[in-house]
């Protein structure tokens, strides 16, 4: 029998203690790819701000890069999880927009990330690889949309588009509009209008 109201326990000292140097790790990191710049920051550099060895950065990341967009694998394991658990009835893009507006809005440690990866083409370039990485989960479940096997075409295009759209977005949301961040409200209504895009190609290849 299903117990009701139980909580998940919580982690214990050693998990504490991990995740509060793991945190401390991150939030060094990217203070200093800020202030010195990603390229010129070295490992021994961050572990000597974090006042941690190489040896501890290691057993929590596999590289700078690892380090600046640890972030990732948990947003993009949420989308995957929306997307396989959604209900009957609605469609790939009602999943990602409820992501997406469940998101809160960026902390300062997310704002200097961003401003991090703005700066360097090759960061950008990086961040659209790893949107990337979403097309095969996105496929899949368009191809559900479509009543279609994942290798249909027309499941593989509207992924791409998605894909597409969605770096064209976070491009455009790391910009400042007179100076200023863009609200979460501008975000969102730009995302609406990004969905409402994708919904109507999503209608249309429905009908073929």
């Amino acid at each position: 029998m299903e117990t009701i109201g139980t909580s998940p326990p919580k982690p214990g000292l050693r998990e504490r203690k991990k995740q509060q140097t793991r945190d401390t790790i991150a939030r060094v990191a990217l203070e200093l790819f800020a202030e010195r710049g990603y390229d010129e920051t070295t490992l021994a550099e961050i572990g000597e701000a974090a006042d941690v060895s190489p040896r501890t950065i290691f057993a929590y990341f596999d590289s700078k890069e690892e380090i600046l967009f640890c972030e990732a694998p948990a947003q993009f394991d949420e989308l995957k999880d929306a997307l396989a658990q959604r209900p009957d009835g609605s469609t790939t893009i009602d999943a990602l927009r409820g992501v997406l507006s469940s998101m809160t809005p960026p902390d300062e440690l997310a704002k200097l990330r961003k401003q991090i990866i703005t700066s360097s083409p090759a960061l950008k370039l990086k961040m659209r690889a790893r949107v990337a990485e979403l097309e095969p989960v996105l496929v899949e479940s368009f191809a559900k949309d479509l009543g279609t096997d994942p290798d249909d075409v027309r499941a593989l295009l509207i992924a791409a588009s998605a894909t597409a759209a969605f770096s064209a977005v976070h491009d455009r949301l790391e910009a400042e509009a007179d100076g200023k961040p863009i609200s979460h409200e501008s975000a969102m209504a730009i995302v609406d209008e990004v969905f409402e895009f994708l919904r109507g190609g999503l209608d249309r290849l429905k009908a073929q």
